[in-house]
């Protein structure tokens, strides 16, 4: 009996010891956890590059700036409705044919874009694109964790959550460049090449099944865990994609700002988000995804309560201060849910799950979109920016503070760990012991 009860005891050992004392991440699992961001980071891209140039696309396909937002509902809702049969693909055949297929569809779409001659056709070439990116997104996340156990996973999605902070800052000052040199068209020929290279870093670095039981599908993802994540993650995104939307309309229309010295003013906020979500990762790593998610919605509810002042100045340079907190707490966000959820669920359902938490990103980010159209179909105005403003904070404060509650409190658990922490064989990692019994609970 003696050695039937020291396995589970090796097994908590594995599960309580140190990030420190844990065996290193091998080289093979970061070179894919960065192709894998790479791809991520292109969808995240697209978003902040292509609507810099909508008022140009107003101007040159003469229609007005509110309608302008269906070019980024359309892809936005094309990605969420493709999400989750992509994710089941992803489960089934694995991460980097799915990742590989999309990027073509995407970068198939994006050349179509550029080539548009109405609305119509262009708004139909973004549904291309959303679908496209649907098949890429579940395969980026769940190949990009496959190599990690759950409490490193932290760690790495905050890289992960740094390159949406970068895709972020780099997305306006490339499309307001791309827009004033060479025109709208531009914005979307740039895609083509980057989704090329994206491409070939997958190839190179994804093993052939992207997660280890993929072949075998996986249980179901809807637990609560995983429903408050997305909650989180349609929050977040509704916020920062309908707060980019109103601040490049208000900038170049009302203020006079260019594309690109409108671009410039997002920068600090795509910086600070950034830089947060690493610090994001590894708080989670220590004190679960909870506490990270709470700061994050405090300090980007509270900061966008200042803006939402009528009395605020938008176009102030002494606003700037105002924005680290909206920024700092954005970037607070993207580590918890994906951390909370993918370590709620087994590696063989991490393309679903992964699924579930980009339909909730897209949705968001399509709502917010829309309401932003909606706030501006009188035309732009400082007054309805500050309403939107404050509709945005409302929802950080009344609606994500409260789902965030949901998330875990403490690191991985001995539950969580066992149900997704066998990282996949390619990776170089080895796999903990497994418990034999319920009943050894060893001492």
């Amino acid at each position: 009996m003696t050695g039937l009860t020291h396995k589970p005891s090796r097994t908590n050992d594995w599960l309580d010891r140190g990030p420190s004392a844990r065996e290193e991440i091998p080289r093979a699992a970061w070179k894919r956890l960065f192709a894998c961001t790479g791809a991520a980071a292109l969808l995240q891209l697209d978003g902040t590059l292509i609507t810099v140039a909508l008022p140009s696309v107003a101007h040159s396909l003469r229609v007005s700036s509110a309608s302008t937002s269906i070019v980024l509902s359309a892809y936005f809702g094309a990605y969420a409705l493709t999400l989750f049969p992509g994710g089941a693909l992803v489960d089934r055949l694995g991460a980097r044919r799915l990742a590989l297929c999309g990027l073509g569809v995407f970068a198939l779409g994006a050349a179509a874009g550029a080539l548009a001659t109405s609305m119509g056709v262009l708004v139909a070439t973004r549904i291309i694109q959303g679908a496209g990116a649907g098949l890429v997104s579940p395969a980026a996340l769940a190949g990009a964790v496959s190599g990690f156990p759950p409490e490193r996973r932290g760690s790495a999605l905050g890289i992960w959550g740094a390159s949406a902070g970068v895709s972020t800052l780099l997305g306006p000052v490339l499309g307001g460049l791309l827009t004033v040199t060479l025109g709208w068209r531009a914005d979307w020929w740039a895609l083509v090449p980057l989704a090329l290279v994206s491409a070939w870093a997958i190839f190179d670095h994804l093993p052939r099944i992207g997660h280890g039981d993929a072949a075998r599908g996986g249980p179901a993802v809807l637990d609560s865990v995983v429903l408050a994540a997305t909650l989180i993650a349609a929050i977040t995104f509704a916020v920062m994609i309908g707060s980019f939307y109103l601040a490049q309309q208000y900038l170049q229309r009302i203020a006079g700002y260019t594309a690109l010295e409108a671009a410039s003013v997002l920068v600090l906020v795509a910086s600070l988000v950034s830089a947060a979500a690493p610090l994001a990762g590894r708080l989670a790593d220590r004190r679960g995804e909870r506490l990270p998610a709470l700061l994050g919605f405090l300090a980007a509810g509270g900061g966008l309560a200042v803006l939402g002042i009528p009395a605020v100045s938008l176009q102030d340079p002494a606003t700037i201060p105002v924005l680290i907190p909206v920024g700092l707490g954005l970037g607070m966000l993207f580590v918890p849910t994906s951390r909370a959820a993918l370590n709620a669920t087994p590696l063989a359902s991490h393309g679903r799950t992964a699924a579930m938490l980009s339909i909730g990103r897209l949705l968001g980010a399509a709502a917010g979109a829309g309401l932003a159209g909606v706030a501006l179909a009188g035309g732009p105005s400082a007054s309805g920016v500050h309403t939107a403003l404050l509709v945005a904070c409302a929802l950080c404060l009344f609606a994500g503070m409260p789902a965030a509650t949901r998330l875990g409190g403490q690191r991985a658990t001995a539950g969580m760990a066992l149900a997704g922490a066998r990282p996949d064989p390619a990776s170089g990692l080895r796999e903990p012991p497994p418990a034999r019994s319920g009943r050894m609970t060893g001492g």
